[in-house]
């Protein structure tokens, strides 16, 4: 077993670690990046990224069916499934390649393996179970993410149950698809389903779907779903799943306890993720785990000096950008920078790619209210807006959110065509402290969606000039 030295270690490659090793090489630390399956992690590889590439396959065949509409004329056209995945993992297979290459250019090291703590300053790093290495840090980041959470009696067999993995790469289309969860992940699988011709059914045990977001916003995604053809039970679970030879029987409780039945060809599972803190070396350390998730301070250091941890494996909210920033964040603390600051986990905005898309940042309304706010709530439908009805998509919502004292934005909520593309000005508003009047200031340009965002902070106060 050979011995190497580095200024920091990184365990995962994924979005977190990925970015937290190149920002310490940049800061002149002699880095290395221990991963044991894909370069990118799972956000590359099977989550964020190939998941968009499905999802752009069914945007585009979406509009291919009301192409007359826009004045063409397309005749047969139909999904060929195998060429979408393939396609997915192709991309997939690039961004993995491209960080390879940033990792190489930056001079970071990567050791192939799975890497656990191994006393102080030490990482073991094995392969097929075997160690074949020890190497030594001045500074550990643990950064293994995070993987789908299972419940007793609705495992995964990767055949008739899938999980995000499985639904990557679908062998065939559902003709009756069953989504367990209807939260960012199981959302964007049942959209993706539903365009490309399965009839999909989703259960919530929450009272509604995408619960997170602001309830006018779930509200309208809910109303939207239902018009494209999905069947949604919230309040919902599902107790149990009775597989046959090529269908699943699927027992559903309501909040009343009327239990009913439906059988299906494929059940995904996304009820959420478990952090990967298995088999890290955690034992005999300082580090705390509160349901397999790491406990961390606001520079992502553990009970254990010397030791961090990023990304999924430290808990919600499970964003890859979030992920790479408290990487940066880590890395800059440790390098001694002056003036880094903590995350504000309130600036962090977050999207969903269904259809129509969602995106949000900061608080909801309901959040707002209980924690004491006076508030001031203006709306902007997408209707109301010329570039979002030349587009075709007049279907959405714009909410902003205000302290009606302070002027302050509390939060913004959108849902409609490329909302995840604008949610980011919001984003630099909440991060620059921005008042109403900042933002009543600002110039739109004209065309464009992002009018609405300026209408919207206008009816908040009763200045709307286009609804």
């Amino acid at each position: 077993m050979s011995d190497k030295n580095f200024d920091l270690v990184v365990i995962g490659s994924g979005p977190g670690g990925y970015v937290a090793a190149i920002r310490a090489a940049q800061l002149g630390l002699k880095a290395a990046v221990i991963e044991r399956e894909h370069l990118g992690g799972i956000c590359l590889n099977w989550g964020c990224i190939p998941t968009k590439a499905l999802l752009r396959t069914a945007d585009i065949f979406t509009n291919i069916k009301h192409a007359e509409s826009f004045g063409i004329k397309v005749e047969k056209a139909s999904v060929d499934l195998a060429a979408t995945v393939k396609r997915s993992r192709q991309v997939a297979a690039q961004l993995s390649g491209g960080v390879s290459g940033l990792l190489k250019k930056n001079k970071v090291t990567v050791i192939d393996g799975h890497g656990k703590l191994a006393g102080k300053g030490k990482v073991e790093v094995s392969r097929n179970g075997k160690p074949v290495e020890t190497v030594s840090a001045q500074h550990i980041i643990l950064a293994t993410g995070a993987r789908a959470r299972t419940l007793p009696g609705l495992e995964p067999d990767g055949k008739l149950v899938w999980t995000y993995k499985e639904a990557l790469v679908p062998d065939t289309v559902p003709e009756k698809l069953l989504v367990v969860g209807s939260g960012a992940i199981g959302i964007e699988f049942a959209s993706f389903f539903n365009a490309i011709g399965s009839k999909v059914t989703v259960v919530e045990v929450m009272d509604r779907i995408l619960p997170v977001e602001d309830a006018d916003i779930s509200a309208l995604a809910e109303k939207s779903f239902k018009k494209q053809g999905m069947t949604i039970h919230k309040a919902t679970t599902v107790s149990a799943l009775k597989k046959s030879a090529n269908s699943v029987t699927a027992t559903f409780k309501d909040k009343n306890g009327k239990t009913s039945e439906d059988t299906f060809d494929r059940v995904i599972l996304a009820v959420g993720i478990v952090g990967n803190v298995e088999n890290l070396g955690l034992e005999g350390t300082k580090i705390k785990v509160d349901r397999t998730h790491i406990e961390v301070d606001e520079f992502s250091r553990t009970g254990e000096p010397r030791v961090y941890a990023i990304g999924d494996l430290t808990g919600p909210p499970w964003l890859a950008h979030k992920a790479s920033h408290e990487g940066v964040i880590c890395v800059e603390k440790i390098a001694g920078e002056k003036d880094v600051h903590p995350l504000n986990t309130a600036n962090i905005p977050g999207c969903t790619y269904c259809n129509p898309q969602v995106a949000s940042v900061g608080m909801t309304e309901e959040a707002a209210k209980k924690a004491g706010y006076e508030l001031k709530v203006g709306k902007f439908p997408f209707i109301g807006n010329g570039k979002a009805i030349a587009l075709g998509e007049p279907e959405g919502l714009i909410k902003t959110i205000f302290d009606a004292k302070t002027g302050e934005m509390l939060g913004a909520h959108m849902i409609g065509t490329e909302v995840t593309e604008l949610i980011q000005g919001y984003g630099i508003a909440k991060t620059l402290e921005t008042t109403e009047l900042e933002l009543m200031h600002t110039v739109f340009p004209h065309p464009t969606l992002s009018e609405m965002m300026h209408e919207s902070v206008l009816d908040a106060y009763g200045k709307a000039l286009h609804f």
